[in-house]
């Protein structure tokens, strides 16, 4: 029997795939949803970026406590970020009720201590600084400074930089490691006696081959500190890449290598420092070195470590207790999907970024197993439980798989509309993702990315191809060589899979991409007539012109990915797509930031008059003020509605109420 008390929703209308009104508006998206990022704890105090695109994109850093609530630390004008290797990350640090953080305008550092106002200590042109970390033991403070004043490549060092005002030699810090092309991480020890950090150099990047590196601090009368004894931890052998450095105690230092094959824990004690494995697993426990700040696991104080899993592409939370092999025990942690590990309070509960598959983010708190309390929500969603698409995860054959073995992995996400259901003899169109990087990976976290296309009648697959983190150390290294290749033949594996298995309509499908994304887009368009159409979203177009334009960070990322340059001319000009422009004949929109210096603005711009040249349609946006990523409110918002009609417009239906109209050219 039914109950009469409980109303239904309306039957759901019939129409049209790719036409359905939807909730999921450019405002919600753009202007109601805010970043949430880079949560960190200090005594019962929870602290999270927020980056709010309704103030041009500006990052906030907000506290919250049980006594006052939820507070903005940094007023306007100040605007949290940093640009070192372009990316940034770890734009600030919090201890002892101090807070240290770079200012994104022009990578001055500011300190806000108790509840004074923010003043800086360091302001000079030329200098950025990321990765903070506060001497226990000293008014200083710890960080990765990259200095652009000399023209040319940036010099990364790691320096010490006092917390006092004071004249403008001592606000460029003391160099305590220079040498190694790159530094990272730079950790203390609770009782300030040593310090841990990450070095590489080119051409490795650091998810190929990076050394963990220790040294005594020394300090002098004056206040002053010093390196002395440093030696090498790991990575002085076979190329392992060791990240994510953290210390359990005063002797224990713990990091993730993946020397077995997977981002694996590694403890180390001191002084002798030799390596023991914690918990073997066929599991992720780290992410590729793209931003600083990553916590993928924290040494908890009753010597347990809680760290998030990535196991065949999925995350998990996990808890290792009993040391080491073979007492070791590793048990589920029943904490949702956090975003980066959860970080400690005092009375034993977890803070930590939510990042559910049905749900936007949310600031967290609470215990294992028990439903947390939500203190601050991306956005507030209007969208009901059958409004949301939820990720199923796929595996398919892959053409370099012998006998079908080798499978490919993504996550497929059919319409949701809980209003409107699509005709009994229509399949949906299809939209492709392909995720930047190339060396990153696709979430089955919600994500509007997702949501803007499902709710509107669209079914997506985000592929994680070949040389997605992960899947372990050889899934990453099938793009070795194979960059323009392994991408785009796993890309359009995934779609045929679709195709076949009849969930989607064959005539109806386009490939999407940013960055990296983007060149598996164009060369898939090349490749392929399985796609009627493509976006490009900052993406890159020449090889040749990214090897010698692109920032420090990648310079020599194409070496392993491509191969070595000049030597491999010719290889560079067969997989970029400025070359392959005559195999495109499907239309193409390109969107890219005027101040975009990870992939010139000049790469869509020469993309778009070869299409030209060739009489295929296409359409070509560049947005002032915008850089590798669009932040502000104005700029996603016309993105959105951009790639929507232009969708619309190549499968023959019109979308309704879209600020503007994609003008094709050809």
């Amino acid at each position: 029997m039914t109950d009469p008390t409980v109303a239904h929703a309306p039957p759901a209308t019939e129409r049209p795939y790719g036409t359905w009104p939807s909730a999921v508006t450019t405002a919600l998206v753009a202007g109601k949803t805010v970043g949430l990022s880079a949560l960190q704890t200090d005594g019962d105090a929870i602290f999270w970026l927020e980056t709010r695109p309704s103030e041009a994109g500006r990052t906030v850093l907000v506290r919250w406590t049980a006594q006052g609530g939820t507070v903005d630390v940094t007023p306007p004008p100040l605007d949290i970020g940093t640009r070192v290797h372009e990316y940034g990350g770890g734009a600030y640090v919090v201890s002892g009720g101090r807070v240290a953080f770079s200012s994104r305008t022009d990578g001055s550092i500011w300190i806000v201590e108790a509840d004074g106002p923010a003043r800086p200590i360091s302001a000079v042109a030329g200098l950025r600084f990321a990765d903070f970390a506060f001497d226990p033991a000293g008014d200083r403070l710890f960080c990765v400074r990259e200095d652009h004043r000399a023209g040319g490549e940036p010099v990364s060092t790691l320096v010490a930089l006092p917390l006092a005002a004071g004249d403008p030699a001592t606000q460029e810090g003391r160099i305590l490691v220079s040498g190694p092309d790159f530094v990272s991480s730079p950790r203390p020890s609770p009782d300030g006696r040593y310090l841990a950090w990450i070095e590489w150099n080119h051409p490795s990047m650091p998810w190929e081959a990076t050394r963990l590196r220790v040294a005594r601090l020394a300090r002098d009368a004056s206040g002053g500190c010093a390196l002395d004894d440093a030696r090498t931890m790991a990575g002085d052998g076979e190329p392992e890449s060791v990240i994510e450095p953290a210390w359990a105690d005063a002797q224990v230092l713990y990091a993730a290598s993946d020397r077995s094959g997977w981002w694996n824990l590694l403890r180390f004690t001191l002084p002798d420092g030799a390596p023991a494995p914690v918990a073997p697993m066929e599991a992720e426990i780290g992410l590729p070195h793209w931003v600083f700040g990553q916590r993928s696991y924290r040494p908890l104080a009753d010597g347990s470590i809680l760290a998030i899993a990535i196991d065949h592409g999925e995350g998990r939370t996990i808890r290792i207790t009993g040391g080491a092999p073979p007492s070791v025990t590793v048990r589920p942690a029943s904490l949702g999907h956090p975003a980066q590990c959860p970080a400690p309070l005092p009375d034993g509960s977890l803070a930590w970024i939510d990042t559910p598959p049905d749900g936007p983010p949310a600031v967290v708190h609470g215990h294992d197993g028990v439903p947390p309390d939500i203190l601050r929500v991306a956005t507030d969603l209007p969208l009901a439980p059958g409004d949301i698409a939820r990720a199923e995860t796929i595996r398919f054959p892959l053409p370099d798989g012998p006998g079908g073995a080798l499978r490919g992995h993504a996550f497929f996400y059919p319409p949701a509309n809980s209003r409107f259901h699509g005709p009994a003899d229509e399949r949906p169109p299809l939209i492709v993702m392909a995720h930047g990087g190339p060396t990153g990976r696709a979430s089955e976290a919600f994500s509007f990315k997702v949501q803007w296309w499902t709710s509107r009648g669209f079914a997506v697959v985000d592929v994680n191809y070949g040389g997605s983190t992960g899947f372990g150390r050889t899934y990453r290294q099938r793009l070795e060589g194979k960059w323009g290749e392994i991408d785009v033949a796993d890309c359009i594996a995934a779609c045929q899979h679709l195709i076949e298995t009849g969930r989607v309509d064959p005539h109806r499908v386009a490939i999407r991409g940013s960055s990296a994304g983007g060149l598996t887009v164009l060369l898939a368009l090349a490749r392929s007539s399985l796609f009627a159409a493509g976006a490009s979203l900052y993406g890159v177009t020449d090889l040749r012109a990214l090897a010698q334009e692109t920032h420090k960070f990648e310079s020599r990322y194409l070496d392993s990915l491509v191969g070595p340059y000049p030597a491999a001319e010719a290889t560079y000009l067969a997989r970029s797509p400025l070359t392959q422009a005559t195999g495109i004949r499907a239309p193409v929109l390109f969107l890219h930031g005027l101040d975009d210096a990870v992939v010139p603005p000049g790469q869509a711009r020469a993309m778009a008059h070869a299409l030209a040249d060739n009489g295929v349609p296409h359409a070509h946006y560049e947005f002032p003020g915008e850089s590798h990523g669009f932040r502000r409110e104005e700029t996603i918002r016309r993105a959105l509605d951009l790639e929507l009609d232009f969708y619309g417009q190549i499968f023959g239906f019109t979308v309704p109420d879209v600020s503007e109209r994609v003008v094709m050219r050809s």
